[in-house]
C-alpha cells in the first residue's frame, strides 16, 4: 500500500507528474532524429520528425521523471505524417543531462523557448503532458506571441487540481521504487549519467513539494490561444477540475447558438489513468488533429 501510494504521488509532479507505461519498441518513433542545443548553460536533447509544412510545428513537452519516447512514443509516427513534430527533453530527463540548478517550471519554459529560438521557430503548437502541461502554460502566459494552440494533457492551475494527498504521499517515493518501470529503464537506456536515477528523482520531489506552480485563473482566462485540456477518467486531476480549466478558456457554453462551438475544447478519456493517457493514441490520434486544424473563430 505504501508503495502504491508513492507511486501514485510520483505521478503527480508538477501539474500531474509522471508519464507511464513505455509502448512496444516496434511502435516507438525512430530516435534518428535527436539533436542537441546549447541553451541557459544546458545541453539540451530534441528530436524532429516530419518534414515542414504550411502548419507550424507541434512541440511535444513529456511529464516527469519521463521523456520523449516514454511518454509520446506511440503518438509521434503518426502525428509526424502530417505535420512537424519537435519534441524536447528537459533538464535531467532522458538524453539530457543534470546541471547545478533546481528543477523549476519557469526554468523549463524558458529552455524551451530559446531551443524553439534556436530552432527558427516563431510560432507553434504545443502539448504538454503532466508536468509538460505547467510549462505549456507557462509559456503560453509569458510568450502568448509564440502559442498558436495548446493542449494540456493532465495539467491544472495548482496543487488543487489533484486527489487530496497526493503530493504528501510523494515524501515516501525513494528511486528504488520505481526500478524495472519504464521511468527508469529508459533513463539507464539514454541518460548520459545513468547513476544519476536518484538526482532525478531527487529533483522532482523537490519540484512537487516546494515549488509545485500555481497559476492565477484571471491570468489563465485572458489566454487568447484555443485550448484543448484533455484527462483521463479516473486521473489524478479531477474531473472538476479539467471543467474548471476549459471554462477559464472560453469553453463551457451552448454550442447550439448563432455563436456556436468555443475555440477551446476538452476531452475525457473513458477507461484512461493518468499514467496510461499517453498511451491512448486510439482515442489521442483521431482527437489532436481534429482540434489543430479546427478553425479559429474572431473570439472566444
Amino acid at each position: 500500500m505504501k508503495l502504491r501510494t508513492a507511486f501514485a504521488a510520483a505521478a503527480l509532479a508538477a501539474t500531474a507528474l509522471i508519464s507511464g507505461c513505455s509502448a512496444a519498441d516496434d511502435e516507438k518513433a525512430p530516435v534518428d532524429a535527436g539533436a542537441y542545443a546549447e541553451v541557459n548553460g544546458l545541453h539540451m536533447y530534441y528530436e524532429v520528425h516530419g518534414a515542414p509544412t504550411s502548419q507550424p510545428p507541434l512541440v511535444l513537452l513529456h511529464g516527469a521523471l519521463s521523456g520523449i519516447g516514454t511518454d509520446f512514443g506511440q503518438l509521434i509516427p503518426e502525428l509526424s505524417k502530417t505535420r512537424q513534430v519537435i519534441a524536447v527533453e528537459q533538464q535531467a530527463h532522458g538524453h539530457t543531462a543534470d546541471i547545478d540548478r533546481p528543477l523549476r517550471t519557469p526554468q523549463m519554459a524558458e529552455d524551451t523557448v530559446a531551443l524553439l529560438h534556436e530552432l527558427g521557430v516563431q510560432r507553434a503548437d504545443i502539448l504538454g503532458y503532466s508536468m509538460g502541461a505547467g510549462v505549456a502554460l507557462e509559456i503560453s502566459l509569458k510568450y502568448p506571441e509564440l502559442v498558436r494552440k495548446q493542449i494540456l494533457a493532465a495539467g491544472g492551475l495548482d496543487a488543487s487540481a489533484m486527489h487530496p494527498g497526493l503530493i504528501e504521499g510523494l515524501a515516501d517515493l525513494q528511486p528504488e521504487m520505481l526500478h524495472g518501470s519504464s521511468f527508469h529503464t529508459d533513463y539507464m537506456k539514454n541518460a548520459p549519467r545513468p547513476e544519476d536515477f536518484p538526482k532525478l528523482v531527487a529533483r522532482v520531489k523537490d519540484h512537487d513539494q516546494n515549488a509545485m506552480p500555481a497559476f492565477a485563473a484571471e491570468a489563465v482566462r485572458r489566454i487568447e490561444a484555443p485550448t484543448l485540456t484533455v484527462i483521463g477518467d479516473s486521473d489524478i486531476v479531477r474531473p472538476e477540475h479539467a471543467v474548471e480549466l476549459f471554462r477559464l478558456f472560453g469553453g463551457g457554453i451552448m454550442g447550439d447558438t448563432p455563436a456556436g462551438l468555443p475555440n477551446s475544447q476538452l476531452a475525457i478519456l473513458p477507461g484512461t489513468t493518468h499514467i496510461t493517457l499517453v498511451h491512448r493514441p486510439e482515442l489521442l490520434l483521431p482527437i489532436i488533429p481534429a482540434f489543430l486544424e479546427a478553425p479559429v473563430k474572431d473570439a472566444r
